[in-house]
């Protein structure tokens, strides 16, 4: 008779979008092909798919496709009963209250947050939606089975809503896609960044201090994105995000940056720029913000910098020195290797899954 711990574990994967949806794609879909060997066999039902995405990306709003999406989720829950376990990314139908939603889940649910997506409601303009949406993982959290928390402040959050058991799973990069490679002979120093339209406004924060370091030609910025910006004073290689050519153009970087605002949804924020560019070998700057001070070990695998002087003056001694851009950028590679990939996390994964489910 075949043992249980065999059986392969069957998970509905209700995550929020496909594969274009950097959250879905690096916190779920990247890790399905090891938890397969691991024996965790996941049914994935994105809510949107990536027709809504390259569409919202562009500027346009469909709102028959948000409703085929609603039906598309609505339809994957009446078969849950077949998985052992359900692993929800943020939650199953967003604007729904919480006390609805949990009547609909009748599977052992893992909760995924790779944000402060409470803030979604809480923060709303209309007081409507704050006052019937705002406790909503107050209802969820306490039955979950599990809630997998992608940075130390969003684990916090969910013990204070009443999250019965939590894991730490910071968001993590595919070491295979990252072959290490030699420093670029770029004649010009290039700081990189990459991301999607909605964290594109962290950039002007940092705009003076770019503006004062590429001055009389010496640096410039490559922007990794899926539309431009303009940043006065800021000489910019604009490059269209495509997930095959990502490691590919962040070792043409000679370093990389994440600027962000001390506020509530940043403090968030799971800190995978910086990840990127350090598992590409390449030092990196950042503001001390959220997952950003937990990744970044200041003057060993990167720099921290919060004021427009301090951001100067990270990225003028990395454009200056060459030797320093070499040492901190091997060392945040082998801390990659160490905390911060796929092949480190997924075992952790499997067993927090397989916990879940009620399988040890």
């Amino acid at each position: 008779m075949t043992a249980v711990a065999d059986v392969p574990l069957p998970v509905l994967l209700l995550c929020r979008y496909d594969r274009l949806g950097a959250s879905s794609r690096l916190r779920f879909l990247d890790y399905l092909p090891a938890l397969a060997e691991r024996g965790i066999a996941a049914t994935v039902a994105p809510f949107f798919d990536d027709a809504y995405l390259e569409a919202y990306y562009a500027g346009r709003r469909d709102r028959a496709a948000v409703l085929r999406a609603y039906g598309r989720r609505l339809a994957a829950l009446l078969r849950q009963g077949r998985h052992d376990v359900l692993w929800i990314e943020k939650e199953v139908l967003p604007w729904l209250p919480g006390a609805w939603e949990r009547r609909l889940l009748s599977r052992p649910y893992v909760l995924d947050f790779d944000d402060a997506w409470a803030l979604r409601y809480q923060a709303h303009r209309l007081s409507l939606v704050r006052r019937l949406l705002g406790a909503k993982w107050r209802t969820l959290l306490p039955g979950a089975a599990l809630a997998i928390c992608g940075s130390g402040a969003l684990e916090a959050w969910a013990r204070q809503e009443g999250a019965p058991s939590t894991l730490l799973l910071p968001t993590v990069i595919d070491l295979e896609r990252y072959p290490l490679s030699p420093a670029p002979a770029n004649e010009v120093f290039t700081i990189g960044w990459i991301g999607t339209r909605s964290t594109l406004p962290h950039l002007k924060a940092a705009g003076e201090a770019l503006a004062r370091v590429c001055a009389g030609g010496r640096a410039r910025l490559r922007l990794i994105a899926n539309q431009p910006i303009d940043l006065p004073g800021v000489p910019t290689e604009f490059i269209p995000w495509r997930e095959e050519r990502e490691a590919e153009l962040l070792a043409g970087i000679d370093a990389g940056i994440m600027p962000l605002p001390d506020a509530p949804w940043e403090r968030g924020k799971c800190a995978y720029k910086l990840i990127q560019y350090m598992a590409a070998g390449r030092p990196v700057v950042a503001s001390p913000v959220g997952a950003n001070a937990e990744v970044v070990v200041d003057g060993d695998t990167g720099l921290l910098a919060t004021t427009e002087a301090e951001w100067v003056a990270a990225l003028t001694r990395l454009r200056d020195d060459a030797d320093l851009r070499a040492a901190l950028g091997a060392a945040g590679r082998r801390r990659v290797e160490e905390r911060y990939c796929l092949q480190v996390q997924a075992d952790r994964l499997a067993a927090a899954l397989r916990g879940a489910a009620g399988r040890s």
